[in-house]
Protein backbone atom coordinates (compact mmCIF):
# COMPACT_ATOMS: atom_id res chain seq x y z
CA UNK A 1 0.00 0.00 0.00
CA UNK A 2 1.42 3.36 -1.06
CA UNK A 3 0.66 6.59 0.77
CA UNK A 4 0.39 10.10 -0.64
CA UNK A 5 0.17 13.52 0.97
CA UNK A 6 -1.66 16.47 -0.58
CA UNK A 7 -0.61 20.08 -0.17
CA UNK A 8 -3.99 21.79 -0.35
CA UNK A 9 -7.46 20.27 -0.49
CA UNK A 10 -9.46 22.28 -2.97
CA UNK A 11 -11.55 21.05 -5.90
CA UNK A 12 -8.54 19.52 -7.69
CA UNK A 13 -7.29 17.62 -4.66
CA UNK A 14 -10.78 16.37 -3.84
CA UNK A 15 -11.15 15.00 -7.37
CA UNK A 16 -7.76 13.24 -7.18
CA UNK A 17 -8.67 11.81 -3.76
CA UNK A 18 -11.97 10.53 -5.13
CA UNK A 19 -10.22 8.75 -8.02
CA UNK A 20 -7.26 7.19 -6.18
CA UNK A 21 -7.01 3.44 -6.82
CA UNK A 22 -7.49 1.11 -3.86
CA UNK A 23 -3.76 0.41 -3.54
CA UNK A 24 -2.94 4.08 -2.92
CA UNK A 25 -4.26 5.95 0.10
CA UNK A 26 -4.31 9.59 1.08
CA UNK A 27 -2.51 9.62 4.42
CA UNK A 28 -2.04 13.36 5.06
CA UNK A 29 -3.17 16.80 3.96
CA UNK A 30 -1.31 20.04 4.55
CA UNK A 31 -4.01 22.68 4.93
CA UNK A 32 -4.08 26.35 5.78
CA UNK A 33 -4.86 27.15 9.43
CA UNK A 34 -8.20 28.67 8.45
CA UNK A 35 -9.41 25.55 6.64
CA UNK A 36 -7.82 22.74 8.69
CA UNK A 37 -10.75 22.10 11.02
CA UNK A 38 -13.26 22.02 8.17
CA UNK A 39 -11.11 19.56 6.21
CA UNK A 40 -10.65 17.34 9.29
CA UNK A 41 -14.41 17.09 9.64
CA UNK A 42 -14.74 16.23 5.96
CA UNK A 43 -12.06 13.53 5.60
CA UNK A 44 -12.30 11.91 9.02
CA UNK A 45 -9.67 10.46 11.31
CA UNK A 46 -8.09 8.18 8.69
CA UNK A 47 -6.33 11.18 7.11
CA UNK A 48 -3.91 13.32 9.09
CA UNK A 49 -4.71 17.02 8.55
CA UNK A 50 -1.81 19.31 9.46
CA UNK A 51 -0.74 22.89 8.83
CA UNK A 52 3.02 22.30 8.77
CA UNK A 53 5.33 19.52 7.61
CA UNK A 54 6.83 19.46 11.11
CA UNK A 55 3.52 18.01 12.40
CA UNK A 56 3.70 14.97 10.09
CA UNK A 57 3.68 11.70 12.05
CA UNK A 58 4.34 9.26 9.17
CA UNK A 59 6.37 9.88 6.03
CA UNK A 60 4.36 9.34 2.81
CA UNK A 61 5.78 7.93 -0.42
CA UNK A 62 4.87 11.07 -2.37
CA UNK A 63 3.56 14.59 -1.87
CA UNK A 64 1.45 16.38 -4.48
CA UNK A 65 1.11 20.17 -4.41
CA UNK A 66 -2.31 21.49 -5.47
CA UNK A 67 -2.40 24.64 -3.36
CA UNK A 68 -1.23 27.42 -5.69
CA UNK A 69 2.11 29.17 -5.81
CA UNK A 70 1.88 30.50 -2.25
CA UNK A 71 1.18 27.04 -0.87
CA UNK A 72 4.04 25.54 -2.83
CA UNK A 73 6.53 28.10 -1.60
CA UNK A 74 5.33 27.72 1.98
CA UNK A 75 5.86 23.96 2.19
CA UNK A 76 7.98 22.59 -0.68
CA UNK A 77 11.43 22.90 0.88
CA UNK A 78 10.27 21.40 4.18
CA UNK A 79 8.71 18.48 2.29
CA UNK A 80 11.91 17.81 0.37
CA UNK A 81 13.99 18.12 3.54
CA UNK A 82 11.87 15.27 4.92
CA UNK A 83 13.05 13.14 1.99
CA UNK A 84 9.62 13.12 0.32
CA UNK A 85 9.38 13.26 -3.50
CA UNK A 86 7.20 16.16 -4.62
CA UNK A 87 4.85 16.63 -7.57
CA UNK A 88 4.19 20.25 -8.54
CA UNK A 89 1.10 21.67 -10.22
CA UNK A 90 1.80 25.38 -9.55
CA UNK A 91 4.77 25.52 -11.92
CA UNK A 92 4.55 29.30 -12.25
CA UNK A 93 6.30 29.54 -8.88
CA UNK A 94 9.50 28.51 -10.65
CA UNK A 95 9.79 32.03 -12.06
CA UNK A 96 11.16 32.88 -8.60
CA UNK A 97 14.83 32.03 -9.09
CA UNK A 98 15.71 32.27 -5.40
CA UNK A 99 13.00 29.73 -4.56
CA UNK A 100 14.06 27.41 -7.38
CA UNK A 101 17.70 27.41 -6.27
CA UNK A 102 16.77 26.72 -2.65
CA UNK A 103 14.43 23.88 -3.64
CA UNK A 104 16.99 22.41 -6.03
CA UNK A 105 19.69 22.54 -3.37
CA UNK A 106 17.47 20.81 -0.81
CA UNK A 107 16.40 18.13 -3.29
CA UNK A 108 19.99 17.44 -4.33
CA UNK A 109 21.14 17.07 -0.74
CA UNK A 110 18.31 14.67 0.08
CA UNK A 111 18.40 12.78 -3.22
CA UNK A 112 14.73 13.59 -3.79
CA UNK A 113 12.97 14.08 -7.13
CA UNK A 114 10.78 17.09 -7.98
CA UNK A 115 8.16 16.10 -10.56
CA UNK A 116 6.96 18.98 -12.75
CA UNK A 117 3.47 17.88 -13.75
CA UNK A 118 2.09 18.55 -17.22
CA UNK A 119 -1.07 19.94 -15.69
CA UNK A 120 -3.62 21.33 -18.13
CA UNK A 121 -1.63 20.80 -21.33
CA UNK A 122 -0.55 17.97 -23.63
CA UNK A 123 2.73 17.42 -25.47
CA UNK A 124 5.16 18.28 -22.68
CA UNK A 125 6.99 14.97 -23.13
CA UNK A 126 7.53 15.67 -26.86
CA UNK A 127 8.74 19.23 -26.27
CA UNK A 128 11.19 18.09 -23.62
CA UNK A 129 12.49 15.26 -25.80
CA UNK A 130 12.95 17.64 -28.73
CA UNK A 131 14.80 20.13 -26.53
CA UNK A 132 17.58 17.60 -25.93
CA UNK A 133 18.55 17.84 -29.61
CA UNK A 134 17.81 21.53 -29.94
CA UNK A 135 14.76 23.76 -30.33
CA UNK A 136 14.74 26.94 -32.38
CA UNK A 137 11.43 28.35 -31.18
CA UNK A 138 8.55 27.57 -28.81
CA UNK A 139 5.38 29.64 -28.54
CA UNK A 140 2.36 29.29 -26.28
CA UNK A 141 -1.01 30.95 -26.78
CA UNK A 142 -3.62 30.88 -24.02
CA UNK A 143 -7.17 31.85 -24.96
CA UNK A 144 -9.87 32.14 -22.29
CA UNK A 145 -13.24 33.79 -21.75
CA UNK A 146 -13.47 37.02 -19.74
CA UNK A 147 -14.59 35.34 -16.50
CA UNK A 148 -11.41 33.26 -16.47
CA UNK A 149 -9.23 36.39 -16.51
CA UNK A 150 -11.20 38.53 -14.06
CA UNK A 151 -9.58 39.09 -10.71
CA UNK A 152 -6.06 38.96 -12.17
CA UNK A 153 -3.68 41.59 -13.51
CA UNK A 154 -5.65 41.27 -16.76
CA UNK A 155 -8.25 43.59 -15.18
CA UNK A 156 -5.83 46.47 -15.79
CA UNK A 157 -5.37 45.54 -19.45
CA UNK A 158 -8.88 44.60 -20.59
CA UNK A 159 -11.96 46.81 -20.93
CA UNK A 160 -14.52 44.08 -20.35
CA UNK A 161 -17.55 46.31 -20.96
CA UNK A 162 -16.42 47.17 -24.49
CA UNK A 163 -15.10 43.74 -25.36
CA UNK A 164 -16.86 42.39 -28.46
CA UNK A 165 -14.30 40.06 -30.01
CA UNK A 166 -11.07 38.23 -29.21
CA UNK A 167 -8.35 40.56 -27.93
CA UNK A 168 -4.67 39.83 -27.30
CA UNK A 169 -3.91 41.73 -24.11
CA UNK A 170 -0.43 40.37 -23.39
CA UNK A 171 2.62 39.32 -25.39
CA UNK A 172 5.95 38.59 -23.80
CA UNK A 173 8.06 35.84 -22.28
CA UNK A 174 6.81 32.92 -20.23
CA UNK A 175 8.62 34.36 -17.21
CA UNK A 176 6.71 37.62 -17.51
CA UNK A 177 3.39 35.86 -18.12
CA UNK A 178 3.70 33.48 -15.19
CA UNK A 179 4.80 36.25 -12.84
CA UNK A 180 2.01 38.66 -13.84
CA UNK A 181 -0.78 36.10 -14.11
CA UNK A 182 0.13 33.65 -11.37
CA UNK A 183 -3.28 31.94 -11.24
CA UNK A 184 -3.60 31.60 -15.02
CA UNK A 185 -0.19 30.88 -16.51
CA UNK A 186 1.16 27.69 -14.98
CA UNK A 187 0.82 26.19 -18.44
CA UNK A 188 3.12 28.82 -19.95
CA UNK A 189 5.75 28.08 -17.31
CA UNK A 190 5.46 24.33 -17.84
CA UNK A 191 5.88 24.64 -21.60
CA UNK A 192 8.88 26.89 -21.06
CA UNK A 193 10.65 24.60 -18.61
CA UNK A 194 10.14 21.65 -20.95
CA UNK A 195 11.55 23.54 -23.94
CA UNK A 196 13.69 26.64 -24.38
CA UNK A 197 13.31 28.22 -20.95
CA UNK A 198 11.26 30.93 -19.31
CA UNK A 199 12.92 33.86 -21.03
CA UNK A 200 12.95 32.49 -24.59
CA UNK A 201 9.44 31.01 -24.73
CA UNK A 202 7.05 33.40 -26.46
CA UNK A 203 3.60 33.83 -24.90
CA UNK A 204 0.39 35.46 -26.08
CA UNK A 205 -2.64 35.71 -23.79
CA UNK A 206 -6.06 36.30 -25.32
CA UNK A 207 -9.50 37.11 -23.95
CA UNK A 208 -12.33 35.82 -26.13
CA UNK A 209 -15.99 36.43 -25.20
CA UNK A 210 -17.10 33.75 -27.67
CA UNK A 211 -15.33 30.96 -25.77
CA UNK A 212 -16.91 28.68 -23.21
CA UNK A 213 -13.71 26.77 -22.36
CA UNK A 214 -9.98 27.44 -22.31
CA UNK A 215 -7.99 26.86 -25.49
CA UNK A 216 -4.25 26.14 -25.39
CA UNK A 217 -2.10 26.31 -28.51
CA UNK A 218 1.59 25.38 -28.68
CA UNK A 219 4.02 25.46 -31.58
CA UNK A 220 7.64 24.31 -31.56
CA UNK A 221 10.35 24.11 -34.21
CA UNK A 222 13.74 22.45 -34.08
CA UNK A 223 16.02 19.72 -35.34
CA UNK A 224 13.19 17.19 -34.86
CA UNK A 225 10.84 19.07 -37.22
CA UNK A 226 7.75 21.06 -36.26
CA UNK A 227 5.09 20.47 -33.65
CA UNK A 228 1.66 22.06 -33.26
CA UNK A 229 -0.78 21.23 -30.47
CA UNK A 230 -4.19 22.77 -29.92
CA UNK A 231 -6.55 21.59 -27.23
CA UNK A 232 -9.70 22.70 -25.46
CA UNK A 233 -9.55 22.14 -21.74
CA UNK A 234 -12.76 21.33 -19.88
CA UNK A 235 -12.96 22.42 -16.24
CA UNK A 236 -13.90 20.33 -13.24
CA UNK A 237 -17.62 20.42 -12.60
CA UNK A 238 -16.85 21.25 -8.97
CA UNK A 239 -14.85 24.38 -9.88
CA UNK A 240 -15.02 26.04 -13.33
CA UNK A 241 -11.61 27.66 -12.78
CA UNK A 242 -9.85 24.32 -12.26
CA UNK A 243 -8.68 22.24 -15.22
CA UNK A 244 -9.88 18.64 -15.20
CA UNK A 245 -6.74 17.53 -17.05
CA UNK A 246 -4.54 19.15 -14.39
CA UNK A 247 -6.30 17.02 -11.78
CA UNK A 248 -5.80 13.89 -13.87
CA UNK A 249 -2.13 14.81 -14.28
CA UNK A 250 -1.75 14.75 -10.48
CA UNK A 251 -3.69 11.47 -10.32
CA UNK A 252 -1.37 9.93 -12.92
CA UNK A 253 1.70 10.61 -10.77
CA UNK A 254 0.01 9.03 -7.76
CA UNK A 255 -0.85 5.92 -9.79
CA UNK A 256 2.74 5.60 -11.03
CA UNK A 257 3.87 4.89 -7.48
CA UNK A 258 2.73 1.29 -7.88
CA UNK A 259 3.07 0.78 -11.64
CA UNK A 260 5.82 -1.36 -13.16
CA UNK A 261 5.39 0.08 -16.66
CA UNK A 262 5.41 3.88 -16.72
CA UNK A 263 4.54 6.06 -19.68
Amino acid sequence: MKRVMFVGYGAMARKVHEMLPSNIVLSAIIASPRSADEIKAEVGESVEVITSVSELSETPDLAIEMAGQHGLKAHAIQIVNKGIPLGVISVGAFTDEKFVLSLQDAATKKGVKIHILAGAIAGIDAIHAASLAGLDEVTYQGRKNPDSWKGSYADELIDYERLESAYTFFTGSAREAAALFSANSNVAATVALAGVGLDDTKVALIVDPALEHNVHHITAKGIFGELEISMTGLPLAENPKTSSLAAFSALRLCCQLDEVFQL
